[in-house]
């Protein structure tokens, strides 16, 4: 690769404008819809634990568990979790299986703004599950600006 053209390259790459990236509640259904395809998930067995109202986006505690044996024949598969307004609706995904002993996953996660939170939860028979929980965000995290 000559000089000229890596220079070239790397102008063109500059001057294209970026937008700042951002979920939607769209954006987070399709993602949800990526996960579970034609199936509806069903309320019940999951609980999401995240507090309704915080002070700092930056730092949020989450947790979600699933009432399941953990068993070979009945057991948790995966664990999702999204969001509507953060740059990017799939926060997280967690494999598990039998061997898990407990479908519990906790985490901090950053919130960009006051939004629903969603956890799909696919189970070892090929059902989905879900809860959700609306998060009240004081001072927003995760923001990203365009140059």
């Amino acid at each position: 690769m000559d000089r000229r053209l890596f220079l070239a390259g790397t102008a063109a790459v500059v001057l294209v404008p970026l937008s700042p990236a951002t979920a939607t509640p769209d954006a987070m259904a399709e993602a949800i819809r990526k996960v579970v395809g034609t199936a509806t998930p069903t309320e019940g067995r999951v609980k999401l634990d995240v507090p309704p109202l915080v002070e700092n986006g930056s730092t949020v505690p989450l947790t979600v568990s699933v009432d399941s044996p953990m068993t070979e024949a009945d057991h948790v598969k995966a664990i999702h979790v999204f969001n509507e307004k953060n740059p990017q609706p799939n926060v997280f995904s967690a494999r598990l299986g039998p061997r898990s002993g407990k479908a519990v996953i906790g985490t901090r996660i950053k919130l960009g703004d006051s939004q629903r939170i969603v956890a799909i939860v696919e189970t070892s028979d090929g059902k989905f599950l879900s809860a959700g929980a609306d998060v009240i965000v004081t001072l927003a995290a995760c923001l990203e600006e365009s140059p």
